[in-house]
């Protein structure tokens, strides 16, 4: 008799161990899991992870326990073993107890949920603040009292090979539709406050590995933060329906140590081209790196290159690359890299009336829009002026003249 409890006892401890070993291996297959949601790299997205996986085991136990008896009870109380049924109506017991268990569940729930959420809310203490303007389709970022401002539009290899007929395999471009031209660069372990807005429609800025989304809403200004602990990249996206290019804008966030975003910042102040917002500090860099600047280096370059009109083969800027830049980042998505456009709703560039036509009808209507086309208010004079002259003079256009920034800036 002593051996068999030996034994049964053994039995258990083996029993045990193994369902330790199991939900010790259960726990962190669910932490590692592309499909379940990530740990992310903010003390906030970790107590975000931690109670959503609280409230996942809770829901396990008790669709166990509920599934369990109701299995049970179909197959113990079936009719061919009781025939006749019972007579009682109701426990009270059984009342209370299944009123207390839920309101108990609930409670511990909602208390450590409350002061995470209350943590999310709490702006307060930022050492630096970042406005968050969306755009259809790019977002802008604006350092706020840096004198640092840039778009993000969606990389040029993604948006040639989402055209129809492209000919690109969109698998061979990395981080297809998740990559763009210009990185939000931010230093790691500082609080950075954000301020959300929108220029047209309702967009949504959201990155699941710092779990920030909170929607920009036009004529309003929404709060967040974050203070990322690990440097990298981290990718994001809108997630609202913002209109017919919604899936190509992406978000991308490279975090930085402090010495290496100072060193940044220093370089946008100084006039640096924005793709030095390239990775440079983590094992991304080779396949991350953003392509050139769509509108930060842009005004310099065109500004210099944008004479008096002149014959198609005396002027410098119908071949400005500032100008192609501009055009890829802001009207191919519409017009198409080629000019070749989508008609009926977007037009072909190539050949077009207005773009052969007189240059101020031209500009009022990227500064105003028309129809389908959204104004290009926000962009600079000298950055307008360019794509104009690149519009004019490429794309199967030979019009030989050259818009300034004069110009454009008259007619605002």
């Amino acid at each position: 008799m002593s051996n068999l409890i030996r034994g049964l006892r053994g039995l258990a401890l083996a029993m045990t161990g193994m369902a330790g070993s199991f939900a010790a291996q259960a726990a962190d297959t669910m932490e590692n899991a592309y499909w379940n949601l990530p740990k992310g790299v903010t003390d906030i997205s970790n107590e975000v992870w931690h109670l959503h996986m609280a409230a996942f085991w809770v829901c396990v136990v008790i669709a166990i326990v509920v599934f369990g008896v109701m299995f049970y009870s179909i197959f113990a109380h079936r009719r061919s073993k009781h025939p006749v049924p019972a007579t009682f109506h109701h426990s009270t017991t059984v009342e209370i107890i299944w009123t207390i268990i839920p309101f108990v569940i609930l409670i511990g729930l909602a208390v450590p949920a409350a002061g995470t959420l209350i943590k999310q809310y709490d702006t307060r203490n930022a050492a630096m603040t970042v406005k968050i303007t969306g755009y259809q389709w790019k977002w802008q970022y604006e350092y706020v009292g840096e004198g640092v401002s840039f778009f993000s539009t969606l990389d040029a290899e993604s948006n040639k090979a989402r055209q129809l007929h492209s000919g690109v395999d969109p698998k061979t471009v990395p981080h297809y539709l998740h990559n763009t031209d210009n990185y939000l660069v931010l230093p790691v372990g500082k609080k950075v406050r954000f301020l959300l807005t929108s220029n047209d429609v309702i967009h949504g800025w959201w990155v699941p590995d710092l779990a920030i989304k909170k929607d920009a809403i036009p004529g309003f200004i929404n709060e967040m933060w974050t203070q990322i602990n690990e440097p990298g990249i981290y990718r994001g996206q809108c997630t609202v329906l913002c209109g017919r290019d919604h899936g190509f804008m992406p978000i991308v966030v490279h975090a930085m140590s402090e010495t290496d975003y100072a060193a940044w910042l220093a370089k946008q102040k100084g006039g640096a081209e924005v793709a030095a917002a390239a990775p440079v500090t983590t094992t991304d860099a080779a396949v991350d790196a953003p392509a050139a600047p769509a509108a930060e280096a842009a005004p310099t370059e065109v500004a210099a290159a944008a004479p008096a009109p002149a014959p198609a083969a005396a002027a410098p800027a119908a071949d400005s690359k500032a100008g192609e830049k501009l055009f890829l980042g802001n009207c191919a998505a519409c017009h198409q890299a080629t000019g070749a456009g989508m008609p009926p709703t977007f037009p072909a560039l190539t050949g077009s009336k207005l773009v052969a036509g007189p240059i101020d009808a031209q500009i009022t209507q990227v500064l105003k829009g028309k129809n389908a086309m959204p104004p290009f208010a926000h962009l600079s004079d000298a950055d307008i002026a360019a794509v104009v002259t690149y519009t004019r003079n490429n794309l199967g256009n030979k019009v030989g003249d050259a818009a300034t920034a004069e110009q454009v800036k008259k007619l605002r």
